[in-house]
């Protein structure tokens, strides 16, 4: 006798489900403490006020560490004395203004009250028009070359952006290894023959050393910035223009540099203000050295305030108001240049 097996019935048991582990027990948890404590203060405000309950950390942050410190460094700047606390100040007006800009020729330092700012400003106007033209320069030249199409386009990329991942401080320290008295390549230029050069201890030399080391830190940012401003531009232009003969001289006057005169714009001011702003780079590297040779605006402000034997706050903070103002000025432009170039396209 034949018997045929039953066919095997498909389970229809739900699959037992797993236990939760201790991270979701404490992630719903924490969930629910938050919800606890949010939903009274939603009910009482409503959904649309609850986003400043969100913003209020950040404001104030934003307030104890940007806008106090701007508050206080007003009060210095207008109130004398070498004490610290503010309420041991006496208000003096203008004074600190008054006594910075105290000079008889203010093209001959030696002649002004304080002879080191002066110094500090004509060191600082040379950086920036010098760093800035050359960086400018070279930034444009990079990236016109990295558009194109050439080998190992992507590893170039890489190494002219490598540089603005280190800290300025490592960069100072490597370069100043480099560049000192015994330093490599001194010890290179001896083997050769030749005798040592004092890189660091001569004025000129410093002087030239502080702006090639800071475009060669900083100008892979610019060059991205462009870089990315040249791509912008459509490559049909340039095909146009190569049908009806233009040369590449006149492709680059016609195309290239009308279409990238905002992203220039942005690039132009970025830098002015970095370059203002230079301070973290030139003291581990010069410590403002020979002299007063490499001394610029915020090492003096910082000197003035902080590491000279009297410490001078108010003198401090009047040099920082009048640089603030020079920055804000600069910002300043490059909104209006930029509204401009919007405006002209």
């Amino acid at each position: 006798m034949n018997r045929t097996a039953a066919p095997l019935e498909k389970s229809t048991a739900s699959p037992t489900p797993q236990s939760p582990n201790f991270i979701q027990i404490l992630f719903n948890g924490f969930v629910d403490l938050i919800d606890r404590l949010m939903a009274p203060l939603q009910n009482l405000l409503g959904v649309q006020r609850m986003a400043y309950i969100f913003v209020l950390p950040n404001l104030l942050i934003f307030g104890i560490f940007i806008i106090l410190p701007m508050i206080l460094n007003l009060s210095y700047a207008f109130t004398g004395s070498t004490q610290l606390f503010p309420a041991d100040r006496p208000f003096i007006g203008a004074d600190n203004f008054a006594r910075l800009f105290e000079c008889s020729n203010f093209l001959d330092p030696n002649t002004c009250r304080e002879d080191v700012f002066w110094r500090a400003v004509f060191n600082s106007t040379i950086f920036v028009i010098v760093q800035v033209s050359f960086m400018v320069v070279m930034a444009l030249t990079t990236a016109l070359a990295l558009n194109r199409k050439i080998m190992l386009r992507a590893f170039f990329r890489s190494v002219f952006f490598y540089p603005v991942l280190l800290s300025p401080v490592v960069v100072a320290l490597i370069w100043k290894w480099i560049l000192q008295q015994d330093g490599l390549l001194n010890a290179v230029i001896v083997s050769l023959g030749g005798t040592r050069v004092p890189f660091l201890l001569n004025a000129e030399w410093a002087r030239v050393w502080v702006i090639l080391i800071s475009v060669w830190a900083q100008m892979g940012f610019f060059t991205l910035i462009l870089l990315a401003g040249l791509q912008a531009i459509p490559s049909e232009l340039y095909e146009a223009a190569s049908m009806d003969g233009a040369s590449a001289w006149a492709s680059f006057r016609n195309i290239t540099l009308p279409l990238l005169m905002p992203t220039m714009t942005v690039v132009l001011v970025l830098a002015l203000i970095r370059a203002v702003q230079v301070f973290d780079q030139v003291v581990p590297f010069t410590n403002g050295g020979p002299g007063t040779a490499t001394t610029y605006m915020v090492q003096y402000i910082y000197n003035t305030g902080f590491t000279n034997q009297t410490r001078e706050y108010g003198i401090a903070a009047a040099a920082s108001v009048l640089m603030a103002l020079i920055l804000f000025t600069l910002t300043f432009a490059q909104l209006r240049l930029t509204r401009a170039g919007q405006n002209e396209s």
